[in-house]
């Protein structure tokens, strides 16, 4: 399966939160499934470090390396097919970075692990 990690569920992934469901771990440790995180997650996560409104034990960019390579998650980069796809999407939500989501889940076909119940009122299969 490929999976599309939204931004919290990258954070919580990264310092195995308890708030992580059982079925998140699970299909996180399941070396079948593929995992991807958007560069507009990296992107949201840099402005709340920056803002202080998220701190980590490491610096910023180490955290997002360590588990980029430790877990074996590709990075999405943001395309023109992406930004597109988000002015068709109806404004169930306000969060630009998660209409890039997903708009990204939609356009690569990919499932969206998020406890955000508002990614189900698009046509992506949300994980949690």
């Amino acid at each position: 399966m490929k999976i599309l990690l939204d931004t919290q569920a990258f954070i919580f992934l990264s310092c195995d939160a308890p708030e992580l469901s059982k079925k998140a771990k699970k299909l996180f440790l399941d070396e079948e499934n593929d995992f991807y995180l958007s560069l507009a997650s990296v992107w949201e996560i840099a402005i709340k470090v920056s803002i202080e409104k998220l701190t980590f034990k490491k610096s910023f960019e180490k955290i997002i390396l360590q588990q980029i390579q430790e877990n074996g998650i590709a990075q999405l980069p943001i395309n023109f097919r992406h930004v597109i796809k988000v002015t068709n999407l109806p404004f169930h939500h306000r969060d630009p970075f998660d209409r890039l989501l997903v708009a990204q889940a939609l356009e690569e076909k990919l499932h969206v692990m998020s406890n955000d119940q508002v990614f189900d009122r698009y046509q992506v299969k949300r994980l949690w």
